[in-house]
């Protein structure tokens, strides 16, 4: 299974900018996929997770009501829009799957997840 993230990019303190997340190979099987995000000196960090159905979806306090997280219908793709992004949401974006098609209490934990893409740079201006 290989994961690639991709649209990261330089955008201004206000703007937008929508992350894609693209899920090829073997996919057998049912998988949540979420977004985690690193900035520079810090650990990684939680951003949002989705079920395979895509009915479920949790967000990290920070991205509530600012980031939505989505899934298209062959369940291939998982787009991250960001809105109203600040200085401080600059970072590598990863995206990682789990084999699992519903969402437990583990879901922010990066340890769970069995599968990571590469990250896409993130980097909003002030």
């Amino acid at each position: 299974v290989q994961l690639q993230a991709f649209g990261g990019g330089l955008v201004q303190d206000g703007g937008s900018l929508r992350l894609s997340c693209a899920v090829s190979g073997q996919t057998y099987g049912r998988y949540t996929v979420g977004w985690f995000r690193q900035a520079p000196g810090k650990e990684r960090e939680f951003v949002a997770v989705i079920s395979w159905s895509g009915g479920t979806k949790y967000y990290a306090d920070f991205a509530e009501g600012r980031f939505t997280i989505s899934r298209d219908s062959p369940k291939s793709t998982v787009a991250l829009q960001m809105n109203r992004l600040k200085p401080e949401d600059t970072a590598d974006y990863y995206c990682a799957a789990r084999r699992i098609s519903f969402v437990d209490s583990y879901y922010a934990r990066q340890n769970v997840y069995d599968y990571w893409g590469q990250g896409t740079q993130v980097t909003v201006s002030s």
